[in-house]
C-alpha cells in the first residue's frame, strides 16, 4: 500500500544531542508548509514540542505499548505526518516495541511510512549509537542522519569511523542542522518562542531578540527548510 501518513522519529538517544530542535524544526516546516501532523512529546519534565508548539503537541507515555500504539491509531485515523520527540534513554524501549509489533512490516501494510532522525552532535557518543542504529535496523527502516552543526561542526570522529559511509550505502540520508548564533538561540529558548514567533513578532520584549537577530533565524530557517525539502517528507 502506498503511505498515507508518515511517523518521524526523532532520536539519538543521547541527552543534549538537539533531538527537540530537529522536533521543532519540523514541527514549524508543516505549519509554514500547510501540511497536516501532529506532535508527541515522550519528554515528561522538560518536553519542548508541548513547550513551544503547545496547540499541536500532545504528551505520550514512552514506557507503554499502549501509549505508543496510539501513534499508529493515529497515522491511520486521517492522512497526516506524525512528530515524536524522544526522549533520552528510549531507545530500548522503542526497539521493543518496534519487533514485538512487527512494526516494519506491518506499517507497509497499513499505509504508514517511518523514519528514524537519528540526531548527531560531534562526540564520540553520537557515533557509537549511529553504529549500534545500522547493527539493530540495517534493513526495513528508513534513516535520516542529522548532524547537527548547533551542538559543534566537526564532525572528524563520524568522518573517521567509517558509520556516515556505512549509513549511506544501506540508503540512509544525511542532512546538516546548520549553526545558529548561540545567543540568539539562547534568546529563543528563554523565551519559549515558536521559530513563527522569533521571524515575526516585532514585540522585543515578547521574544527578546532584535531585528537583525530574527533576519538571522529567517535565514536559518530558510537553510533548515531546505535540508528537509531534500527528503521530500
Amino acid at each position: 500500500m502506498s503511505p498515507t501518513s508518515h511517523l518521524h522519529l526523532i532520536g539519538g538517544e543521547k541527552g543534549g544531542v538537539g533531538k527537540s530542535l530537529v522536533a521543532r524544526a519540523l514541527a514549524q516546516y508543516f505549519i509554514d508548509k500547510e501540511r497536516p501532523f501532529q506532535g508527541f512529546d515522550t519528554d515528561k519534565s522538560h518536553g519542548a514540542l508541548l513547550r513551544f508548539y503547545s496547540d499541536y503537541a500532545s504528551p505520550v507515555v514512552i514506557d507503554r505499548y499502549e501509549a505508543l500504539d496510539q501513534l499508529i491509531e493515529a497515522a491511520t485515523a486521517t492522512p497526516q505526518s506524525l512528530i515524536v520527540d524522544l526522549a533520552a534513554q528510549t531507545h530500548g524501549f522503542l526497539v521493543r516495541w518496534i519487533e514485538d509489533s512487527g512494526l516494519l512490516g506491518f506499517a507497509d501494510e497499513i499505509g504508514v511510512a517511518l523514519t528514524y532522525w537519528h540526531v548527531m552532535d560531534a562526540g564520540r557518543d553520537s557515533v557509537d549509537l549511529l553504529r549500534k542504529l545500522l547493527d539493530q535496523f540495517a534493513d526495513g527502516l528508513k534513516i535520516v542522519v542529522v548532524l547537527n552543526e548547533v551542538r559543534g561542526d566537526q564532525f572528524d570522529i563520524l568522518k573517521t569511523s567509517g558509520e556516515l559511509e556505512r549509513a549511506q550505502r544501506l540508503g540512509a540520508t544525511v542532512v546538516r542542522l546548520p549553526k545558529l548564533h548561540d545567543t540568539t538561540m539562547q534568546k529563543i529558548d528563554q523565551f519559549s518562542s515558536s521559530f513563527w514567533a522569533a521571524t515575526q513578532a516585532s514585540d522585543k520584549v515578547a521574544t527578546g531578540l532584535g531585528m537583525l537577530e530574527r533576519q538571522r533565524v529567517k535565514i536559518w530557517l530558510q537553510k533548515v527548510y531546505q535540508q528537509f525539502d531534500s527528503l521530500a517528507l
